[in-house]
């Protein structure tokens, strides 16, 4: 997609979020994406050094027992520059020891006669019988996997050449702490074909938190690139009627599994960029509009995590595809025992977020308090903020204590906090002081930006 089909498509999705939303939030919306684009137009990605992928390579030749990473993907009507460019990116790892598993649904022979035409024995072919639904297709390669680890890959976007050498050492460092990764997950950017074979672009760098459940909870933020342990993702596998939100239903199902075993630690986020999601007329990722039904499918995966974790809860659409507000009826503080607090923004400050949210860059030396920043600060009102995340339930490491709602066990202190407010302390670090405490006992902080009381 060229320059001008880039402008085309930006104008469709105006139209389109226009018609959903009515005049005022399809303006908000234009807006904001223009300033997003021009703040992220110096972004490029940028190969790593060929004496840095040859030091991973050694490194790696050198490894006692190197895990085998399996890559599951189905494919269909794969046009060939695309599966080009995915084998390439296969071959071109810094990591050797993987395979990829390619469960073939088309009706030609053109997929197999590239795969066959590299004489790789890492690439098995595997011809399906019919096109079982994107769900089945990705099952029947996960069937054929042999690896300690399996990672799902589209059939039209590629992977960084050090991407597995990154994976192998976020398991290795678990390994370390005498534990064993389950769910590993990294960063990812967008990438634009050129127009008339020209050189294409990186865009839209997508910087992922750490295992974040609320925010699990309003979007698939996890998405690419997604490696899971062999045993739990063959067991799971992906489930038919969830065709386009496959992979979000899976990574729900994973992380409710792996925290009713206590396992939450084990979920591991990369961060690193290590996955290219091609756009395209026909993709997602440039065409949200273009799989709806897909929504329709997050949604009801994210109805079954409420309803197998007995929450009274209601899913809803945001007016931004893809995403959802999980609503709980009665005291969420109730429901969910793995709360210590709920907060909300702050009032606004001349007509920009005040959120309320605190985050806490450590500084080096001995005794040095960390520094404080307001995350989403100085957003201008309507605006959403990267990814949408200003207007997103999501987990705090620290929220003002001004908006908060506690457990029964932590009021007194609460109070306390807020009475120390009055006598002039600084809210920001004593909101950090606050929070440290709850999460001592291991409980999160939610911080929900349509949360409007104070605390109490």
């Amino acid at each position: 997609m060229g320059k001008t089909g880039w402008m085309v498509s930006n104008l469709k999705k105006t139209y389109r979020y226009l018609r959903r939303n009515g005049v005022r939030p399809a303006i908000l919306a234009a807006a904001e994406r223009l300033l997003q684009e021009r703040e992220q137009r110096g972004y490029t990605w940028q190969a790593p050094p060929k004496e840095e992928l040859e030091r991973q390579r050694r490194e790696a030749a050198a490894w006692h027992e190197p895990p085998l990473f399996s890559i599951a993907v189905p494919a269909y009507e794969t046009p060939p520059l695309y599966l080009k460019e995915l084998l390439d990116s296969l071959q071109a790892q810094t990591w050797p020891y993987w395979e990829l598993v390619l469960a073939d649904a088309g009706s030609g022979a053109g997929t197999e006669q590239a795969v066959r035409r590299r004489g790789d024995e890492r690439i098995r072919y595997h011809k399906l019988p019919c096109n079982g639904g994107i769900a089945e297709n990705t099952n029947a390669a996960l069937r054929e996997a042999k690896g300690d680890y399996i990672g799902l890959l589209d059939h039209d976007d590629v992977l960084t050449p050090d991407a597995l050498y990154h994976m192998a050492c976020a398991v290795r460092e678990r390994e370390r702490a005498g534990e064993r990764a389950a769910l590993l997950y990294s960063d990812e950017d967008k990438y634009e074909e050129g127009e008339n074979g020209g050189a294409g672009r990186f865009y839209e760098l997508h910087r992922k938190p750490d295992f974040d459940l609320d925010l699990l909870l309003s979007n698939n933020y996890i998405c690419h690139f997604l490696v899971m342990e062999a045993g739990l993702i063959r067991e799971l596998g992906e489930r038919g009627g969830y065709d386009g939100a496959q992979d979000y239903d899976l990574v729900l199902r994973a992380a409710g599994r792996l925290m009713d075993e206590g396992r939450e630690a084990d979920i591991l986020h990369v961060p690193r960029v290590l996955y290219h999601w091609r756009c395209h007329q026909a993709s997602t990722a440039a065409n949200p509009a273009s799989k709806s039904y897909a929504y329709e499918a997050g949604k009801r995966a994210l109805e079954d995590f409420c309803r197998e974790r007995g929450w009274k809860a209601e899913v809803t659409h945001l007016r931004h595809l893809g995403y959802y507000r999980v609503s709980f009826q009665g005291d969420i503080l109730a429901a969910r025992p793995d709360l210590g607090a709920v907060a909300g923004p702050l009032p606004p400050v001349r007509g920009k977020l005040n959120s309320g949210i605190y985050d806490a860059v450590r500084c080096e030396g001995a005794g040095t308090p960390p520094v404080l920043s307001m995350r989403y600060c100085g957003l201008p009102s309507g605006f959403t903020g990267p990814f949408h995340r200003a207007i997103l339930p999501q987990e705090a490491e620290a929220a003002d204590i001004r908006t908060m709602r506690v457990r029964p066990e932590f009021q007194a202190e609460l109070d306390q906090a807020v009475e120390a407010l009055r006598r002039g302390a600084d809210p920001a670090r004593t909101s950090l002081e606050f929070c440290a405490l709850i999460r001592r006992k291991g409980l999160r902080i939610l911080w929900d930006p349509s949360r409007k009381e104070g605390a109490k």
